[in-house]
């Protein structure tokens, strides 16, 4: 391929890739989206109506452990408005506009956590449930959950047209159950929970704002002007302040995350596989991703210290560098979470019994099919030999039997084989005969019979 070939093939294929991937043919125009954004950041009136039935539901949701029930009270959540107006309002350089979303959503928040509060209060159910535990503990998939989630609606938002982005964003980026959560928290004086919770809520609605705020600045969406240019610097001087103050934290949360996730998983490998007894088995392990501590609990034979030491001299070579390996053997002095010990086997026990019951429920159904097929054979060998008499007043003494065919699968016939006996006063003509054959295999749905009248 020539210079000219090979620089014709670049040019074609990012003149294809661009047609596909361009966002500015079906943007909306910048009065559009902005009426659009600014529309929705308000928390007033039905908004706030909604917001508190909605946490209600999700409140619910997590107190009864439904799933189904939390992702309705996402749908119908209006958090995403004032979160996506102050993502929009900096990339805009619009001070007031972020200043009022935030006061929009400081006013959800708190509205949000006193009705998710007052709910747990009073409800009977102060058990957490494993839904609520999920939205304890931030993750690193939180913080790309939020920011990839965040690109999706704010890129949805501003099309020509009005797309079902944002309530899957809503779902996906999951912001009504954790500040439910927080309200747990709050009402059964769990601090971790609400801390935790109130984490991942943050993780999640600075990370949208933030993708909002850099797909505003990528459309080069017009900015606000103003007429003082001493306004206009100090309007963008506090609005990078506060997108500086909001990129450096969260990414060195992002920093943080990632590398409490790796870990935890290299420690989950290691003890996998240096872990693996014959007569001994881990009964729990503890991570602690602050102090690199790793505490394994063992139940069965006692294993030898020196073998122990020697689990731990590879820890280096592992990837796990300045963590320390303990491991608590029958009898010694640190015990394991009984609590969770107990949930673990309960929950297997829960699994194993439901996979029996099923098993046994499918072979009652089975048996019923079964039984049900015996009654009504039973009906029609009863039956059958009266309806002949009636159709063929010549014929007396018929009787139905059953019996297996040892040829019938051979021949791609039922195994089942019926055999109708009977006597006649008057002989019966071959078309007769015919006839009382195909009318038993109609009758009986069955092609394998024999007839015998004599």
């Amino acid at each position: 391929m020539s210079n000219i070939q090979e620089h014709r093939f670049w040019l074609n294929a990012r003149e294809i890739l661009h047609a596909r991937l361009s966002l500015t043919e079906d943007k909306a125009e910048d009065s559009v989206i902005d009426d659009r954004i600014r529309g929705n950041i308000g928390m007033h009136g039905s908004n706030l109506w909604i917001l508190m039935f909605a946490i209600f539901v999700a409140s619910v949701g997590l107190n009864v452990n439904s799933t189904a029930v939390i992702i309705g009270a996402m749908l119908i959540s209006p958090l995403m408005g004032p979160i996506m107006g102050i993502g929009y309002g900096a990339g805009i350089n619009d001070f007031v506009l972020i200043r009022t979303a935030f006061k929009n959503l400081a006013i959800a928040t708190l509205i949000a956590l006193l009705t998710s509060t007052l709910y747990f209060l009073i409800s009977p159910l102060d058990t957490a449930q494993s839904e609520l535990l999920a939205r304890t503990t931030p993750t690193a998939w939180d913080v790309l959950i939020g920011f990839f989630g965040g690109l999706a609606g704010i890129v949805g938002a501003t099309r020509k047209e009005i797309s079902n982005v944002i309530p899957g964003v809503a779902i996906a980026t999951a912001l009504m159950p954790p500040l439910c959560t927080a309200g747990f928290g709050l009402a059964t004086g769990h601090w971790s929970y609400f801390f935790g919770a109130f984490y991942l809520y943050t993780i999640n609605f600075v990370f949208i704002a933030l993708s909002a705020f850099l797909v505003v600045r990528a459309f080069s969406v017009t900015k606000k002007k103003y007429v003082d240019p001493d306004i206009a610097k100090r309007a963008q001087r506090y609005i990078m302040i506060i997108v500086i103050a909001t990129i450096l934290p969260s990414s060195y949360l992002a920093y943080q995350l990632v590398g409490e996730e790796v870990f935890k998983a290299q420690a989950t490998s290691f003890i996998n596989a240096q872990m693996n007894f014959k007569n001994t088995n881990v009964a729990q392990v503890k991570i602690d991703t602050k102090t690199r501590v790793l505490k394994v609990f063992l139940i069965g034979d006692h294993i030898p210290k020196n073998e122990l030491n020697n689990i731990s001299a590879r820890l280096n070579n592992a990837g796990l560098k300045n963590t320390i390996l303990k491991v608590y053997q029958n009898g010694e002095r640190e015990t394991l979470n009984v609590s969770t010990l107990k949930a673990d086997i309960v929950t297997e026990l829960y699994k194993n019994s439901q996979v029996a019951i099923d098993n046994k429920d499918k072979q009652i159904l089975t048996l019923k099919t079964q039984i049900q097929k015996l009654s009504t054979s039973r009906e029609n060998f009863k039956e059958v030999p009266q309806e002949l008499e009636t159709l063929f007043p010549n014929i007396k003494n018929v009787f139905l039997s059953q019996g297996y065919d040892l040829e019938a699968k051979d021949n791609n016939k039922s195994e089942t084989k019926l055999i109708l006996n009977g006597e006649t006063r008057k002989r019966l003509s071959k078309k007769e005969r015919n006839q009382i054959e195909e009318w038993l295999k109609l009758r009986m749905k069955n092609t394998n019979v024999s007839v015998y009248i004599h």
